[in-house]
């Protein structure tokens, strides 16, 4: 029996037991969810994303463990880690790669790491990530870090759950305009150059910050007939007050190297959002984004219910035939013309 109670307590029994029927989504772990949602709301979610042997998992081990063990007297936090990795092709259950990174943390009843099947979602992140990241939250624990599968360039998902998303980088891993094509860039809040004790470091940083220029224009000064002209960009004071331009941060997460300098950057982003009220809009921007996949999951499983199997087949074999075309095969199952 699962109890919202038990969680709020801090069982850690009860909590896993909760994230388990939250991922099958069962009617049981929905209505503690429901109980336990005024309670979420505190934790900084930090979403961490990057392609597939940029470090990820190493770095997460690193922030999370620094995060426990903080240097100059500051108290630890709680953690808990979502990893979502990939699906196996023979169980369908996570493949716990992340786990095998994380081995540092194990003990630490302060830490608490979950890994979840992607089951062949899109976008990094699993289904029910957000469910599981609201438990985390209402059981009170002050850091959640969210790490996607690493699947590339579609990775986007991350940025409407965290408050703060680390894109990380890796030198050598292709060519420099790769990463500034790469639209996954677009959601950073903080660039991370992982494995910083590589070859070619400064030309993927360099690659990073050209980026960063495009996109955020800095006043630049020329030569103009022989007198130097400061030419700027069309932003108003209003705007460079409440603008966050991604810091990019050098880190060798297998030896810790520059984890505190990326901490006090998470940190000063988070007090960003707090001071220019962005912390609320990210906020009520993510409720408005799971409200609508619930109720767009919610409105296509109460239509299924009530078309008749026989209906659905009808039109499916007419589109398999080429009768019909898929848009006109959904207005035949929506207005029952018939597709015609």
């Amino acid at each position: 029996m699962l109890s919202a109670e038990e969680v709020l307590a801090g069982s850690r029994l009860a909590l896993a037991r909760l994230l388990t029927a939250v991922e099958n989504d069962t009617p049981e772990g929905r209505a503690v969810l429901n109980a336990l949602f005024p309670h979420a709301g505190k934790a900084h979610l930090i979403g961490i994303t990057g392609a597939p042997g940029t470090g990820k998992s190493s770095l997460v081990n690193r922030l999370a463990y620094h995060y426990r063990h903080p240097p100059d007297g500051q108290s630890p936090k709680t953690v808990a880690v979502v990893a979502v990795d990939p699906s196996s092709p023979f169980s369908g259950g996570a493949v716990l790669g992340d786990r095998v990174r994380m081995r540092d943390l194990a003990g630490d009843p302060g830490v608490f790491i979950r890994s979840m099947a992607s089951r062949g979602s899109l976008g990094g992140l699993a289904r029910m990530t957000s469910g599981v990241v609201q438990a985390f939250d209402a059981a009170g624990y002050e850091i959640i870090l969210i790490e996607t599968v690493g699947a590339g360039q579609a990775e986007v998902d991350i940025a409407r759950l965290a408050h703060t998303t680390l894109v990380v980088e890796a030198p050598g891993l292709g060519d420099d305009i790769q990463a500034i094509k790469a639209g996954i860039l677009e959601i950073a809040d903080i660039l991370v150059v992982n494995k910083a004790d590589r070859p070619g470091v400064e030309n993927t940083e360099r690659a990073l910050q050209n980026m960063l220029n495009l996109a955020h224009p800095l006043p630049r000064t020329y030569r103009h007939h022989g007198v130097m002209e400061d030419v700027l960009p069309a932003v108003t004071v209003e705007d460079e007050q409440d603008m966050w331009i991604p810091p990019i941060c050098r880190t060798v997460a297998t030896r810790g190297d520059g984890i505190p300098e990326l901490a006090a950057e998470i940190a000063r982003h988070r007090a960003h959002l707090e001071e220019t009220g962005k912390w609320e809009h990210r906020w009520r921007a993510r409720l408005q984004n799971e409200l609508d996949e619930l109720l767009q999951a919610s409105l296509v499983n109460r239509w299924r219910r009530s078309l008749p199997p026989e209906r659905y087949e009808q039109v499916f074999a007419r589109l398999v035939a080429r009768e019909i075309s898929p848009r006109q095969a959904v207005d035949a199952l929506l207005n029952g013309d018939g597709g015609r």
